[in-house]
């Protein structure tokens, strides 16, 4: 594992973004689930071997931090949506169990509620392994665009509602100990007009909350392949009052142009920095991740770079998920070792 530096994480270090593979077999009994062919109970007790095979797969790899995989989630919103006051879902049933529910927002949300129940997970996964936890989750923004909103007038209205719900469950995490909390939207990409909008929501979420921030930027990864394309320059300049510490953003997938915004405008980010394609099965080689790490180094210092893949994993098989990860430990070792003076080309 690299030494830590200031920022906590070390310099050029490796990291999922936050979801791992879905073998084949767990789809099936997660579905068997909602057709109600097997307990909740019995799910609870599959889900927790497939997480700690994935801690091993990622650790066997090489990362320096680690999440449990999301592999108790179906997708990205229903999660949370299921266990947010004030959400209605009339029909738990799914045919299939990546499907959204239909989730409704009948009244204001309330202020107060009982826990979301992430910080059973972190304690969980912490059990299980010894190195860097992330815990991550939907934000507020792409909350609001998979609900329909029966209690607000105004959209920001709801989207605030959710923050504070979400801040809420950020402060019971770090009063467990999680040191790295990210703020996913994967819907944003979708509505760059509303970028303030989703900023101010995502500071409503950190607030008071003394740990390492990430916010997780893409333009979609259902059923790997992207919802939107373009580039980042929509986040600017209003990403900039984000109260994170580090931007997490696609690149191997669509090309590294957008690594120019960090020199158009003064960053304060660490730059979660993607080198893995996750909606391509080709595996890429220990050269090709470092090239991309070296693209990243003629802007940031290797400090201000953290190595992860575009994006999350779900839809990869799983071996193909961790020869990408191994190559991509691997790949970001051989920059390190560039930078640090030893072992270059």
């Amino acid at each position: 594992m690299v030494a830590p530096t200031a920022n906590g994480l070390g310099p050029l270090a490796t990291a999922v973004v936050g979801s791992y593979s879905v073998p084949e077999w767990l789809e099936r009994l997660k579905t068997d689930y909602y057709q109600r062919r097997i307990s909740g109970a019995y799910l609870q007790q599959i889900h927790e071997v497939a997480i700690k095979a994935a801690l091993k797969d990622q650790e066997r790899a090489g990362l320096d931090i680690v999440s449990d995989g999301e592999l108790r989630r179906d997708n990205d919103v229903d999660y949370f949506l299921a266990r947010m006051p004030g959400v209605d879902i009339p029909h738990l049933a799914k045919a299939y169990y990546y499907d959204y529910h239909d989730a409704v927002v009948p009244a204001p949300i309330p202020e107060d509620g009982p826990p979301l129940g992430l910080v059973d997970d972190f304690l969980f996964t912490r059990a299980y392994t010894d190195r860097p936890v992330k815990v991550s989750f939907t934000g507020p923004f792409s909350l609001a665009k998979r609900v329909r909103n029966d209690g607000y007038a105004d959209e920001a209205d709801l989207v605030m509602a959710f923050a504070r719900v979400l801040n809420r469950e950020a402060r019971l995490l770090a009063a467990a100990g999680a040191t790295l909390l990210q703020i996913d939207e994967p819907f944003l990409a979708g509505y760059p007009h509303q970028v303030e909008l989703a900023i101010r929501a995502l500071n409503a979420v950190v607030e008071g909350v003394e740990v390492h921030w990430a916010a997780h930027i893409c333009y979609g990864n259902r059923y790997a392949r992207p919802a939107w394309e373009g580039h980042y320059d929509f986040l600017f300049p209003a990403v900039l009052e984000a109260r994170v510490d580090q931007l997490v953003l696609e690149f191997a997938r669509k090309g590294y142009d957008d690594l120019e915004l960090f020199k158009r405008y003064p960053v304060p980010f660490v730059l979660g920095l993607g080198v893995i394609d996750v909606k391509s099965r080709e595996v890429e080689t220990t050269d090709l991740v470092a090239s991309r790490v070296r693209r990243a180094l003629q802007v940031l210092p290797a400090d201000r770079v953290v190595v992860n893949p575009d994006c999350g994993l779900r839809h990869l098989p799983t071996d193909v998920a961790q020869a990408k990860l191994s190559a991509m430990s691997a790949g970001a070792a051989l920059a390190r070792q560039e930078v640090a003076g030893v072992g270059g080309p």
